[in-house]
């Protein structure tokens, strides 16, 4: 009799944990982290940069006042902690068969310069995940992107402008076959767009109809891992000519992907390679410009600029981790001669080189980062009977010394 209660009563007992178990991965809920960050930095000459100087891109041409002397010259200096984010890791119960996740996270980085320390959703999605197959909705990271594999520099920039660099709100599949990753997406834009008639604005996607569309193949094997991708991106950049009639011309771009990771203990080297049209959108050289002009209606023919763009890092310890970014871009024209009206960025640039060595101590919550970036870029004028490559180049080079303190939470 003692034996059969025991018996009863373990099994209660049982019945009682796997209720509160099944309760415990259900029950919705939300983990706060982030970090808190502060930059200072000096700067050899002024840069292409956004909020303050804080993302940079490429140094400023040199620019000359009435006696010859360089108005670019002038170094620069700031201190900002703008980069600070927080971050909400969401669970909730499982839905259509799915393991059920949502993520928010958002930063002070405000959405323009004249909006410097304003808060702005980085990321925001929906995910349904069941095993071998799953679907993000919502703004995240472009999948040029490589969350696995992005630089590790201290810079904000995270290695653009060779490396793609864009969050958009997207429609993302992902299918898992053993140790390969099949992922394909349709996407629009918000932060990060194209340029244009209008300037900087998402209108041109908007009116293409058709979404910016990619497709990737990924391989990891433990510290290992390649990919493949191909994007396609499509802009209407008028609905009227000059001359008032309605158009539909539209410029579509190309890009290609390839990336490899290789974690040699304790040595991690990352490598990748970007090729396309139209970029600009991905903070990196290029854009699209006119081809012809016709003469009654207006109507305008356009041609993708395209670049080529690669980069490697090698970085070697965990505690105090010492590493070396590399990175190298260039201008390579259009398919075909152009007419005039260049819409994009760095159009004036024939090449770009990086070289930024860094060291980072971290101990606990704290880090503390030190970062030495070298910029050159090669401005010159872009010759319309030549596909717009650039011609008459001068190089002119920037030194930023970063310095920055992160507390993670």
């Amino acid at each position: 009799m003692r034996r059969q209660f025991i018996t009863v009563v373990c099994g209660l007992v049982s019945v009682v944990a796997s209720v509160f178990a099944q309760k415990e991965q259900t029950t919705p809920g939300i983990a706060i982290s982030g970090f808190v960050k502060t930059d200072v930095m000096y700067d050899s000459r002024q840069t292409v940069a956004f909020r303050e100087g804080h993302f940079l891109l490429y140094p400023s041409p040199a620019l000359g006042d009435k006696f010859g002397a360089d108005i670019n010259a002038k170094s620069h200096f700031n201190i900002l902690s703008i980069q600070t984010r927080l971050l909400g890791k969401i669970t909730g119960p499982d839905a259509l068969g799915a393991k059920t996740s949502g993520l928010i996270e958002g930063e002070f980085f405000g959405t323009s310069d004249i909006d410097v320390s304003g808060f702005r959703l980085r990321h925001a999605y929906l995910k349904m995940d069941w095993g071998t197959s799953s679907l993000l909705i919502g703004q995240f990271w472009h999948p040029m992107f490589v969350v696995e594999m992005f630089p590790g520099v201290v810079s904000f920039n995270t290695g653009a402008p060779f490396q793609p660099f864009s969050r958009n709100p997207q429609i993302r599949f992902s299918y898992n076959f053993d140790k390969v990753r099949l992922i394909a997406a349709a996407m629009s834009q918000r932060d990060f767009q194209s340029n244009g008639p209008v300037g900087l604005n998402s209108c041109y996607l908007r009116n293409s109809v058709v979404p910016n569309l990619h497709v990737q193949l990924q391989y990891a094997n433990g510290g290992t891992m390649f990919g493949l991708g191909m994007d396609y991106k499509a802009l209407t950049p008028r609905l009227v000519t000059t001359k008032d009639v309605a158009t539909d011309a539209t410029v579509s771009g190309t890009a290609f992907l390839g990336y490899g990771k290789f974690v040699l203990d304790p040595v991690t080297v990352k490598m990748e390679g970007t090729y396309g049209g139209n970029l600009s959108d991905m903070l990196m050289l290029g854009g699209y410009a006119l081809t012809s002009i016709d003469p009654v209606t207006g109507v305008e023919s356009y041609s993708a600029l395209k670049s080529l763009s690669l980069w490697t890092e090698i970085s070697t310890g965990k505690e105090l981790e010492v590493a070396l970014f590399a990175g190298y871009s260039k201008n390579l024209g259009a398919n075909e001669n152009l007419a005039g009206s260049y819409y994009g960025r760095g159009t004036d640039i024939g090449k770009l080189l990086r070289l930024s060595p860094r060291v980072a101590w971290n101990v606990g919550t704290v880090r503390l980062s030190a970062e030495l970036e070298y910029t050159s870029a090669a401005y010159g004028t872009p010759n319309n009977l030549d596909k717009g490559k650039v011609g008459n180049v001068k190089d002119v080079a920037n030194a930023r010394l970063l310095l920055a303190a992160y507390y993670f939470f």
